[in-house]
């Protein structure tokens, strides 16, 4: 059994309302490169790298974190960005053979000795958002899950935190935001905690995932899956 890499994020669809196995068993056998896909913006990671920048200096300045920082509890210290790097905050599960792989946004060092891992989402925390809350769920615990296994980073909290653009800025404090050079984008900053289970969860959905996988031809799809049915499309154009 050869091992299968996963990403966090694709784990964690398998939790998301309407999931598709076909479709999932078709991103995993391309090894996620599936044609037509619109990339994903590189203006979020600089947008993201920023943020971080500015959280770390504060704290290597102030020995804490900003004031407008979502309040998660005394933190002692953050870990460096070239220990969460995917190719090095990675686990391979012996049973499964699922390897999985990913890059938290920030893992900070708790007085106790525990971590508290965060992951920053661009976007307004609204009801469309709570919609993906599942995939966010996963994707912590998998960095969790990894992080614990590898016996380096004991974990004891997970946290969310949308980093929503406030945009709704009156026209007399434009000079507050704008000069010469352009224009400054304040952004406002809420959490929301994610239940710690990694161990309960992760291991189902290692396997589950495997299971897919292992299939020698594509399990039904789900019914009313748009993508199924743009595939459909596409299968039937090209084979007149």
């Amino acid at each position: 059994m050869e091992p299968l890499n996963i990403p966090s994020r694709m784990l964690g669809q398998m939790m998301l309302p309407g999931f598709c196995a076909r479709c999932f068993w078709i991103a995993l056998r391309c090894e996620g490169k599936l044609p037509y896909q619109i990339p994903f913006p590189g203006i979020f990671n600089s947008i993201d790298a920023y943020g971080k920048d500015i959280i770390h200096d504060y704290f290597d300045r102030k020995g804490e974190l900003p004031p407008w920082y979502p309040k998660i509890g005394k933190v002692s210290e953050y870990l460096s960005s070239k220990k969460l790097h995917w190719t090095r905050f990675r686990h391979e599960d012996p049973k499964t053979r699922v390897v999985l792989r990913g890059t938290p946004d920030d893992i900070f060092k708790r007085p106790d000795g525990t971590h508290h891992i965060v992951d920053y989402k661009t976007a307004k925390a609204t009801g469309t958002q709570d919609e993906l809350f599942p995939l966010y769920l996963v994707q912590l615990n998998v960095y969790a899950y990894i992080a614990n296994a590898n016996g380096v980073f004991p974990t004891s909290a997970l946290t969310l935190i949308y980093v929503e653009p406030l945009t709704d800025i009156p026209s007399t404090e434009f000079d507050l935001v704008m000069d010469d050079s352009g224009f400054a984008l304040n952004f406002m900053a809420t959490a929301k905690k994610v239940e710690l289970k990694s161990e309960a969860l992760i291991p189902e959905l290692m396997q589950r995932a495997r299971d897919i996988h292992e299939r020698s031809r594509p399990p039904a799809g789900e019914a009313g899956c748009k993508d199924c049915e743009k595939l459909e499309r596409v299968m039937a154009l090209v084979g007149k």
